[in-house]
């Protein structure tokens, strides 16, 4: 700590916006009255003291002055370099200003008390340390002004605090850090202090320095290419000279091509005004560049471009049942676009209210089922132009509606490209993958296609970087997706939902006999008379090595059955031609990984034994088969409640607690042992744990597997059911029942119930399924359980599974 010593009567000279530190020598102005009558007090005072006149020298900013001045001695008194009378002052020490008093002469008498700031001999070596460094930064600093006298006087200074005030004279620091400074008595903080603000000061000198050398290469570079450009131009000017060619300029053959371009009157005014613009601007300006790519753009656009529909409705449907097999709605979806649209033409309603007939239609269905390639099967049976966008994965709303002009590297959005690609104004535009799209801190791509799919509103689209009204009413637009529900609300409520719930095991066949067979066959190397697979081969194929919605899968397995056909043949090992039949894949592609549960063992089944019940649900694969397992904890472990295992959403658990207390309650009509419900744990689990699973319509294939195992009643392997339980026992509607009627069909299942009020539903299903099937619609669950459950063995116990 800092001492303090005698106090000390000094007359006040007080600094306007300046601050003398210990050290520092300064001349001061005594034209000034204050520090006149200050200097005339000191050496008043002086006559009567030996020593010469000193002074208390005080910051005062804003009016205001500072805690702690510096006693200053007057060294010499005379005249500046400009004549006016002066005073040289020494800074001594700092002084703590006490109260005021009195002395002579007109100045400000205060006392004070001068502070001790000793330090320690010898340094710590931390403070070595920071002494080390501020010298090494003032020497840093001193160099580059070129100040070699000064950096010898620096490294001669050993003494700590005069160190510090050394900073005093830097010409960087403010009144207010000069003041810090100043007031902060510790000779160590000080110039730790000091050296903070040395280095900072450094630091912002080296980017200033940087950013002007930046400065000085960029006006170069920019002085180099105007001196070329201007000698370019020369050279060019003597070329047409010497060819007698007339001068010419780029503004005016941009006027003369849009003047040319048939544009609409809106969009030619917008193109006019910026090619006035580009007239205005210098060949430097970067403002020419983006004109010019805005024209091009523009004049790329095919705005009075449009391809003729082709009104042979007939001959639209044998080309997309030529190009997809089954899809019976969409097929029927353009079929009557189409007839609209040739009746609109015949009588002269092609635009009404400034609007098209143009269509929005969502596609959503399971992956593998075609919904992709039937956008370009849809251009291609109306004779439009096709292109696809894809939508996957963009997160910026700029990639739809487009940048402004100003960025740098802007372009259109993927909508104005996709129609400037297509070369009409009227093109099927495949929207891929529009569940996939995200957004971000750049905004809701999503919302930015509310307008685009808008059919009252894309008639005037606007892209941010056109700035131009576009018609986007006659676009056909399909938007295709694997989740419904990961579409927005807004969005889906603008498109026209059709669903691909997937392909039967006919039409699955159809398709790789007719389409994917002679693509594989050819990407194989083979023709079509050396290798054949017969039907029932590609019926096995798409039933027993394949349980998908779609034929993806399917396709890869024909690919694999011909590769190594192919293989074969080319190690010698068999002759072709070859035709392959369903007892060849075995050796060819080895086993099958999905064979129905009713060809199994019926010891191998998974619902011989109690308690085990099949389901149907729905994935982003299409429909599937679910099994859940039930079991009944060991009276002796006092287990009690219900667990539930198997990823499990919130809606699923409440369904099997629902499903527990109806049997609770309702077990005693049903002739179930209720007690072991009541008195020991339940344990419900649905197979395939790593994949999560959430829905009502599991409830009454949860309470089936109860029954069953307090039953000790099998549940018929031939049966699937799905629905919602009440508390009740009534039998409530789900959705999706045609993808689960198809993966009950694709999984052997003969026997499917569901709810009675879906039975609306099940005309959606394609007629050989339901030939194949035998539905039955049930408004109770104890409906259920006469269909699922074996008939009890007479006088037999029930075996209920326990759980240890």
């Amino acid at each position: 700590m800092a001492a303090e010593s005698t106090p000390l009567a000094l007359p006040v000279l007080p600094l306007d916006d300046e601050v003398v530190l210990p050290g520092m020598v300064v001349p001061l102005d005594l034209s000034d009255s204050e520090v006149r009558a200050a200097v005339e007090a000191a050496q008043a005072a002086a006559r009567t003291e030996p020593g010469k006149p000193r002074v208390l020298l005080v910051p005062r900013v804003d009016g205001t002055y500072a805690g702690t001045g510096v006693l200053g001695t007057v060294e010499q008194v005379g005249r500046l370099a400009d004549g006016d009378p002066g005073a040289l002052i020494r800074g001594r020490d700092r002084v703590r200003i006490g109260a005021g008093t009195t002395g002579p002469g007109a100045a400000l008498w205060v006392e004070g008390t001068r502070v001790d700031e000793a330090v320690p001999e010898p340094l710590p070596g931390h403070v070595s340390e920071l002494v080390k460094e501020y010298k090494a930064l003032a020497t840093a600093w001193l160099r580059k002004r070129g100040a070699w006298q000064v950096v010898d006087r620096v490294q001669a200074i050993d003494d700590v605090s005069a160190l510090a005030d050394n900073s005093g004279y830097s010409p960087f620091l403010t009144t207010d850090q000069k003041v810090v400074l100043l007031e902060t008595t510790d000779p160590v903080a000080r110039l730790r202090l000091a050296t903070q603000q040395l280095r900072d000061h450094l630091a912002e000198q080296d980017v200033a320095e940087t950013i002007a050398k930046d400065v000085q290469e960029g006006v170069d570079k920019q002085q180099r290419e105007f001196l070329l450009r201007r000698q370019l131009e020369a050279v060019r000017k003597e070329l047409r000279e010497l060819n007698g060619e007339q001068e010419g300029e780029e503004s005016d053959d941009y006027r003369a091509r849009v003047e040319a371009a048939g544009l609409p009157e809106k969009v030619r005014e917008a193109a006019l005004k910026e090619v006035d613009k580009l007239e205005r601007s210098s060949d430097q300006s970067p403002e020419g560049s983006w004109i010019r790519t805005w024209l091009d753009t523009v004049l790329e656009m095919p705005w009075n471009e449009r391809t003729e529909d082709a009104y042979d409705i007939r001959g639209a449907q044998a080309v997309l049942d030529a190009e997809h097999a089954g899809l019976a709605d969409v097929k029927e979806r353009i079929t009557e676009y189409l007839a609209v649209r040739k009746r609109r033409g015949d009588r002269g309603l092609g635009v009404v209210g400034g609007r098209r007939g143009g269509a929005v239609l969502a596609l959503v269905g399971p992956p593998g089922v075609g919904k992709t390639s039937l956008g370009e099967s849809v251009a291609h049976a109306m004779g439009r132009t096709f292109v696809r966008v894809a939508l996957g994965g963009v997160r910026d709303e700029a990639e739809i509606r487009g940048h402004r002009r100003t960025y740098v590297g802007a372009l259109p959005g993927r909508i104005v490209r996709a129609i400037k690609e297509a070369g009409s104004m009227n093109p099927v535009v495949l929207l891929d993958e529009i569940d996939k799209v995200g957004s971000d801190f750049r905004g809701d791509p999503a919302a930015a296609l509310l307008e685009v799919l808008d059919p009252a509103q894309n008639h005037t689209f606007r892209d941010h970087y056109l700035e131009v009204e576009l018609d986007l009413s006659d676009v056909v637009f399909l938007a295709t997706a694997n989740v419904l529900e990961a579409i927005p609300e807004a969005l889906l409520d603008r498109m026209e939902l059709v669903r691909l719930d997937g392909y039967t095991e006919d039409e699955k066949v159809v398709i790789a006999r007719d389409h994917l067979l002679p693509r594989q066959l050819e990407r194989a190397g083979l023709d079509a008379d050396e290798v054949t697979i017969e039907e029932g081969a590609l019926r096995r194929l798409a039933g027993e090595y394949t349980r998908e919605a779609g034929v993806r899968t399917l396709e890869r397995s024909v690919a694999r059955l011909l590769r190594k056909v192919a293989a074969q043949h080319e190690l010698g090992e068999r002759e072709l031609p070859f035709t392959v039949t369903a007892d060849d894949l075995r050796d060819l592609i080895g086993r099958p990984h999905h064979v129905p549960e009713s060809a199994q063992d019926p010891a191998e089944r998974r619902t011989a034994v109690p308690g085990v019940a099949t389901g149907l649900a729905v994935t982003g694969a299409g429909g599937d088969v679910l099994y859940v397992e039930a079991s009944l904890a060991d009276p002796e472990t006092g287990a009690s409640g219900l667990t539930l295992t198997g990823q499990l959403g919130d809606v699923m658990k409440e369904s099997a607690q629902i499903a527990l207390s109806f049997l609770r309650s309702h077990g005693a009509g049903l002739e179930l042992p209720v007690g072991d419900l009541k008195e020991r744990g339940v344990h419900i689990h649905f197979p395939a744990g790593a994949v999560p699973k959430d829905g009502p319509s599991a409830g009454v294939t949860m309470t089936t597997a109860l029954a069953s195992l307090l039953s000790g009643r099998l549940v018929r392997t031939d049966v699937a059911m799905t629905g919602e339980v009440s508390l009740t026992g009534r039998v409530l509607p789900i959705g999706g029942v045609k993808q689960k009627l198809l993966a009950a069909h694709r999984a052997g299942i003969t026997t499917v119930i569901i709810p009675k009020r879906n039975e609306p539903d099940l005309d959606d299903v394609p007629a050989e399924v339901l030939d194949r099937l035998d539905v039955h619609a049930v408004t109770d669950v104890r409906q259920v359980l006469e269909l699922a459950l074996s008939p009890a063995v007479s006088g037999a116990a029930p075996e209920v599974p326990v759980a240890a």
